[in-house]
Parts: structure tokens; C-alpha cells; sequence
């Protein structure tokens, strides 16, 4: 893991989580230990309604501190209920977090690859459907990190558990004197909660 993320782990470390979220978290770690047991692939969708904030912190967040833990064959991806484009603050803030961030195109949905250590591949992120054929079809779990999909999507075929996983949105503070601050400690929330549920898998 690139060095100025690691220090950012460590960070987020030492941050405790409440009972409250832990009970939350709880179905989504029994998920994962589950597939760790049985040997089998963890495909984990995170979805939001437009795809373009937490959900893709999520999944980058997620996929770092698997390797983090080194546990294997788990795969993450994200999509919303509607495509519209990863907002950039995103990007940004993920790369004072540590992150190494390529942008790959740039019209108006571009797709960035997010690395997080050297010989990683890297996290391809673009906004999307949850269903896009980037997506899996089957065999995943579906994490919803808003209210609005998680209401509004009551049934997301194909996956085998449903998990919400709500998160406040930084969208809240765009535009604002708070909108770095406030992007930035999403992330570490987020951040924190996957460490959290990572640090829990015995292999």
C-alpha cells in the first residue's frame, strides 16, 4: 500500500466505532466470513442513487482494506439506481487521502482508476447502473450506502443479501466553505466502518 495511504489507515484505525453502527455492520461481516469459510469469491455492489459519492467511497475504501487484511477473491464494485458521473471532489479528496488517481477520459461520466498499492490493479470507477455490465449479475451482495435507493430499490436482482449501510450525504456542503472538510471526514467514516468490518474476517 502506497505509503501516504497507509498513514491515513492508520489514522482511521484508531477511530471507534459506535454500538449502534456495529449492530448495522454486523450481517454485512457474517456475509463476508461466510464466503472466507466456504473458499468462495466476495462480490460486494454498493449502491446509491446517482452513483457518484459514497457509494464509490465505499467500494474503493472497501477494496484497499481487503488488501489491507489480505483477504482474498473479494471484489467490489458500485452503481445508483440512474448514471450520472463520480463528482470530482471525490477523486480529489481520495487523493489527499493517498489514493493515486488516473483519469481515463473525459467526457462528461469519466472513468478514473483509483490504485492503492503498486501492484494492485486498480479500482476502475465510472457512475453506473447497479445492473451495467460492468456489474455482476448474480452471487453478490448489495449494500445500499443511501436512503433513497435503499427505499427506492426494493428489490436489486441477483443479489443474495441486502445490506443498508447508510451514509449521509457530503452533497449537503457543495458550494460551501465546509465542502472539503465535510467530503473529507465522509470518506473517513466510511473508511473506518470497512476497517472495522475487514478487521472482524478470520481466515
Amino acid at each position: 500500500m502506497f505509503e501516504p495511504l497507509s498513514k491515513t489507515v492508520g489514522t482511521v484505525s484508531k477511530i471507534s466505532v459506535s454500538s449502534d453502527r456495529k449492530e448495522i455492520l454486523k450481517p454485512l461481516i457474517d456475509y463476508i466470513q461466510n464466503k472466507v469459510d466456504n473458499q468462495l469469491e466476495i462480490r460486494l455492489n454498493f449502491i446509491c442513487t446517482h452513483n457518484s459519492r459514497r457509494s464509490h467511497l465505499s467500494q474503493i475504501w472497501s477494496q484497499a482494506l481487503a488488501f489491507h487484511f489480505d483477504i482474498k477473491n473479494v471484489y467490489c464494485y458500485s452503481g445508483g439506481t440512474e448514471a450520472t458521473a463520480m463528482f470530482l471532489k471525490v477523486a480529489e479528496t481520495l487523493s489527499k487521502q493517498g489514493f493515486q488517481i488516473q483519469k481515463l477520459s473525459e467526457n462528461s461520466n469519466p472513468v478514473y482508476a483509483i490504485t492503492f498499492s503498486e501492484n494492485q490493479y486498480p479500482v476502475i470507477c465510472f457512475s453506473k447502473t447497479f445492473d451495467d455490465t460492468f456489474n455482476p449479475k448474480s452471487g453478490f451482495a448489495a449494500i445500499m450506502t443511501c436512503s433513497s435507493a435503499d427505499e427506492g430499490c426494493p428489490f436489486i436482482a441477483g443479489a443474495e443479501k441486502r445490506f443498508p449501510i447508510r451514509y449521509d450525504d457530503p452533497k449537503a456542503f457543495d458550494g460551501t466553505d465546509l465542502m472539503n472538510a465535510k467530503y473529507a471526514e465522509r470518506s473517513i467514516e466510511i473508511a473506518s466502518e470497512m476497517y472495522y468490518v475487514f478487521s472482524k474476517i478470520k481466515k
